[in-house]
């Protein structure tokens, strides 16, 4: 089998579960660009978290242009890249019961802010307890996350329970337990993740829904724009300033 022929294999499966997601989802995926734009009108702040490869998704929606001005990175250290060794550290720091807990009370998120947990698995005290815990103090959870994981795995959590089961808010993105698109002969172990792919354009999916909602309100939405292109840097600049107690990556 080519190497073409495998490129091509995982774009079709990558296509078929994007067009899953904006079908199946698409009710999800409104209701959370809804929340997003009640807490921006509302004078909330918007956070999001993930693990592992699932800060991926998380990051590509902090700081960046296209992107909505008023989401924040909550980061654990030690779980948000790869640039801690041993890397098998952030997969072990996901099963450490009580470090949600601890990072929340020493983060910013209050009663009224929005927290997006992004998960595949949602199978780890990490993720479970993050939500858990946000929850408790009045913060609205958005969970994304694949619930194939809750139908053919267990939980790592004491509870039992996994990242869907406390959240305001779910959506799935499809992505079938192990996370590999592929298999073929002279390979042993199946190959080609899709979740970067899926849940990146998911998160941007709900920020563009979110966007819209607020400009169907009549509320012009703080976008960020391209530092390379004119103008850009200043029109980043006021946004910083005019939103900067709901902004938490300067500082």
């Amino acid at each position: 089998m080519s190497e073409n022929k495998l490129a091509g294999q995982f774009f079709d499966a990558a296509i078929g579960l994007l067009q899953r997601v904006r079908d199946e989802e698409a009710g999800n995926i409104t209701a959370a660009g809804s929340l997003l734009a009640d807490t921006v009108a509302d004078g909330g702040r918007i956070f999001v978290f993930g693990a592992g490869h699932s800060s991926l998704p998380a990051q590509d929606v902090v700081y960046r242009a296209g992107g909505l001005a008023l989401i924040n990175l909550l980061a654990v250290p030690g779980v948000v890249g790869l640039d801690v060794m041993p890397a098998t550290l952030g997969s072990a720091l996901e099963r450490v019961n009580g470090l949600a807990g601890a990072v929340l009370d020493t983060s910013p998120v209050q009663a009224g802010d929005v927290l997006i947990v992004i998960s595949l698995s949602g199978r780890n005290p990490l993720p479970v307890e993050m939500a858990m815990n946000a929850r408790a103090l009045g913060v609205r959870v958005i969970g994304v996350t694949s619930l194939a994981y809750a139908e053919h795995t267990r939980s790592r959590h004491s509870s039992g329970t996994f990242l869907k089961d406390h959240c305001d808010l779910v959506i799935d993105s499809k992505i079938d337990i192990g996370d590999a698109e592929l298999t073929a002969d002279g390979i042993a172990a199946p190959f080609a993740p899709a979740s970067t792919v899926v849940t990146s354009a998911l998160m941007q999916a709900v920020v563009a829904a979110a966007a819209g909602e607020l400009a169907a309100r009549g509320i012009d939405p703080p976008m960020l724009r391209s530092g390379n292109v004119d103008g850009g840097h200043e029109w980043n600049g006021r946004l910083l300033r005019e939103y900067g107690d709901r902004i938490f990556f300067r500082h």
